[in-house]
């Protein structure tokens, strides 16, 4: 077994990534306080062509060489809009169709695994601060949340991880079981 080589992994150009064909998720987050966690989230977003980024709050955007460190040039790759409150970018999605879900521990929350997508959906992930979480008044506007399973002792993951958990279990679920 060999290591591939860079110029051997199919990469797509600038140019062409802007012509693929998106996942229809939006990204949105709430106050994130976390720059290397920002940068992670351009690159995971990148990584599985999510159509769009939105910053909100005291949640840094770029140009930042913070955010660089960790999203390598994807922050250049993914549109990503900013919104002084998380609420704006919420109902704006909504008008424009997109379910929205927080990603969050409440009551009736949906647990990752049985969360199901329907026909044409298009869906929005609001990923809260990483000390207090989603605001409740943001989870309030929110169509329902989604709770990725945990059985430790701590009961939390790093937002950039909670990220990549959902994004990729979404993105499965929007090609591979359509």
């Amino acid at each position: 077994m060999r290591k591939l080589r860079t110029h051997e992994l199919g990469r797509i150009s600038a140019e062409e990534y802007k012509q693929t064909e998106k996942t229809p998720i939006v990204v949105v987050l709430d106050n994130i306080r976390s720059c290397n966690n920002i940068g992670s989230v351009f690159r995971t977003s990148d990584a599985l062509l999510i159509e769009a980024v939105h910053l909100c709050g005291i949640t840094a955007t770029p140009p930042n060489k913070e955010i660089h460190k960790t999203a390598l040039d994807a922050e250049k790759s993914v549109p990503w809009s900013y919104y002084e409150k998380t609420e704006d970018s919420v109902a704006l999605l909504k008008e424009q169709g997109y379910r929205v879900f927080a990603i969050e521990q409440v009551e009736h929350s949906i647990m990752l695994p049985d969360f199901e997508l329907n026909e044409n959906d298009r869906i929005a992930l609001v990923f809260g601060n990483e000390v207090k979480g989603v605001q409740q008044q943001v989870v309030d506007l929110c169509d329902g949340a989604i709770e990725i399973p945990q059985f430790g002792i701590k009961h939390s993951f790093n937002i950039s991880v909670s990220a990549g958990i959902v994004l990729w279990d979404l993105f499965k679920k929007f090609r591979y079981n359509s």
